[in-house]
């Protein structure tokens, strides 16, 4: 699928700037970004739940073609149950729209969802979350992309995921979230 069919409206927007979801797994968010290294980018794809605010899955390399923000979807469906009825958000990029990135979608369960072309806003969750992550990584350098792949991880998995106070989820790091909404299916 091509750019000009997301822009015609054949990638319908499921998430309409609610990046709120009721149970972890049935909302994602994702998008790429890219971070300075001695050795050239280091390309980052990330995925978010809108439950949690949680980062769930990630893949980096020295490119930015479809098959990274695949394996970041596979890393989210390993990492975490999905519902039924999951849906995962992008923007309207070509590897986003892609048909090789759709059977991925297809074969983790997800249904695609798409902000407009044009719209800043389409996707602020994500741009807002690397706003933040850039602000760290700026404050250092890193001579090869294997030192950035590395802080990197840490980063998400030993400081933002489980000691970032999310303001959109009452002030409590993604980690406790998660925990909470487990508690309570496991009570129902």
């Amino acid at each position: 699928m091509g750019l000009s069919q997301a822009a015609a409206g054949l990638v319908p927007d499921l998430v309409g700037r609610d990046f709120t979801a009721d149970s972890p797994g049935k909302k994602l968010v994702g998008d790429i970004t890219y971070i300075a290294t001695g050795e050239g980018w280091i390309y980052l794809a990330i995925v978010i739940g809108c439950c949690t605010k949680e980062v769930i899955g990630y893949a980096m390399d020295d490119h930015y073609r479809t098959p990274l923000i695949s394996r970041a979807i596979r890393n989210a469906a390993r990492n975490r149950k999905l519902t039924a009825e999951a849906v995962f958000h992008s923007d309207c990029g070509s590897n986003y729209m892609s048909e090789e990135f759709g059977k991925t979608l297809r074969q983790n369960g997800l249904r695609r969802t798409a902000g407009r072309t044009g719209i800043c806003f389409g996707n602020s969750m994500t741009e807002s979350f690397f706003e933040t992550l850039k602000k760290r990584v700026s404050r250092v350098t890193y001579l090869t992309r294997e030192a950035a792949r590395r802080d990197i991880a840490q980063y998400f998995e030993f400081w933002y995921n489980r000691k970032h106070f999310h303001s959109a989820v009452g002030y409590r790091p993604p980690c406790q979230v998660r925990a909470e909404h487990q508690k309570l299916r496991i009570a129902a």
